[in-house]
């Protein structure tokens, strides 16, 4: 009983995928494909037992504590749940002072005090909040201090971590068109994990989609909401509900139930669920191919792409 062999857990396998400054790269699946270890890995909150983390050039996997504490200045991110994640003991002007004293970002503790209310300012907030605490705010003003945090060290990369699923639907609207004028005002980059495909489609400038662990499916988010070449892809949007009436469109029901991520197919790992499926897809790794610029796809049914020999890793 001593010798069993221990499965391995790939929770993100093979992905890759690069982020142009200034733009919105929607992160988009099913809960449990890995999306957040992503965001997570970017940032090094969880460390990738293999692979690169590029940013502006440099494989910050590399980094020692020092090199990534300066690089972590221009990386930040905004978790999912507003509740846990701002300390209930601390005041919300100490919580977004925090990152200025580690980064020694203030010259004096007026300058300080001046800098946070600026930050609660910038996300709707005011000067009389700076002595409460955690409890007494909802949840929309919760995130609204958690997105005045990011900001405060001036980020180049926002890593959004499903910022608008813990909040009701007339929040949600009011953060996601912060996100956006923040965006454009501090020309900030974003990673925005989300499962929940129109708030993607609303705020994202491309869109990848994730499955067990891999991409399976990347473009524009014009050209996935309207053309989804993945057979996953177009069961996720089929799922959207459409306001007009009038538009019909047709809904595709999967079969089965997700895999677990320690028995996942040797081939293609949406090949139980998926209605297109060959024989040669259980045993086929789906490589991410073009199918028109800026559009990859990870199906050999619908590229026309037989992958049964190959071994490479998914296109960047």
């Amino acid at each position: 009983m001593f010798d069993r062999k221990r499965s391995v857990l790939r929770a993100v396998d093979g992905v890759s995928f690069d982020i142009e400054p200034g733009e919105t790269l929607g992160l988009v699946g099913e809960s449990g494909c890995g999306k957040s270890t992503t965001g997570r890995t970017i940032l090094r909150l969880e460390e990738p037992t293999s692979g690169e983390v590029v940013f502006e050039g440099r494989d910050i996997r590399k980094f020692d504590q020092h090199e990534l504490r300066s690089v972590r200045r221009q990386m930040q991110i905004i978790f999912q749940d507003p509740y846990s994640s701002l300390d209930p003991r601390k005041t919300i002007g100490s919580i977004i002072a925090e990152p200025l004293i580690i980064h020694k970002l203030a010259a004096s503790r007026r300058d300080r005090e001046d800098r946070v209310v600026e930050l609660l300012q910038t996300v709707g907030l005011s000067r009389d909040h700076l002595g409460r605490y955690p409890h007494e705010f909802s949840g929309g003003q919760r995130q609204r201090i958690g997105i005045a945090r990011a900001l405060a060290v001036s980020p180049k990369l926002i890593i959004c971590d499903e910022p608008v699923s813990a909040l009701d639907v007339s929040v949600q609207a009011q953060v996601i068109n912060l996100l956006q004028d923040l965006q454009e005002k501090f020309a900030l980059t974003y990673l925005f994990i989300a499962h929940d495909l129109s708030v993607v489609e609303h705020i994202s400038t491309r869109v990848a989609v994730m499955y067990l662990g891999k991409i399976v499916e990347i473009a524009s988010a014009r050209d996935l909401y309207t053309d989804p070449t993945h057979p996953y892809a177009e069961a996720l949007l089929s799922a959207v509900p459409v306001p007009d009436p009038k538009i019909k469109r047709p809904h595709v029901i999967l079969s089965g139930d997700v895999e677990s991520p320690n028995d996942v197919t040797e081939g293609c790992r949406f090949y139980h669920r998926c209605p297109l499926r060959r024989p040669s897809c259980a045993v086929s790794e789906q490589v991410l191919t073009e199918v028109a610029p800026g559009h990859l796809v990870a199906c050999q049914v619908r590229t026309g792409v037989n992958t049964a020999a190959t071994t490479s890793a998914p296109s960047r």
